[in-house]
């Protein structure tokens, strides 16, 4: 999530060589937490495909939250300040979650120990 922008973008990475898995965006009027869950979603939506189980990682616990919960709590699409079509890939994911049985373990990167997470952008 660019601050200044107020653009969102996510992608996904493979651990083994950081090759790019997917990557969606920039969407306007996103936020960070709403990136990292859809980046969550993404990926169990590719793990189910290719049936496989892998663990994904996140350095976001509210995103790990969401997913769990299959719910999102952003303040900001409370107050109606992301975009039409962040809004409906929030409302993707969320159905998506609703109708699949997820079998990968979703687990927090450990920034501190590890350095930053592969799929972030570097523009810390």
């Amino acid at each position: 999530w660019n601050s200044e922008t107020k653009s969102m973008e996510y992608r996904g990475v493979w651990f083994h060589d950081r090759s790019i898995a997917f990557e969606q965006g920039p969407f306007q009027n996103g936020t960070n937490n709403i990136g990292e869950f859809l980046a969550i979603v993404d990926a169990l939506a590719l793990m189910a495909n290719q049936s496989a189980d892998w663990p994904i990682y996140t350095d976001s616990r509210t995103a790990i939250s969401w997913v769990s919960r299959k719910t999102v709590r952003s303040t900001s699409m409370r107050k109606g300040e992301t975009s039409t079509q962040v809004n409906d890939l929030v409302a993707w994911a969320l159905r998506w979650l609703s109708e699949n049985e997820c079998h990968n373990h979703i687990l927090k990167w450990e920034t501190k120990a590890w350095g930053e997470v592969p799929a972030d952008y570097g523009r810390k």
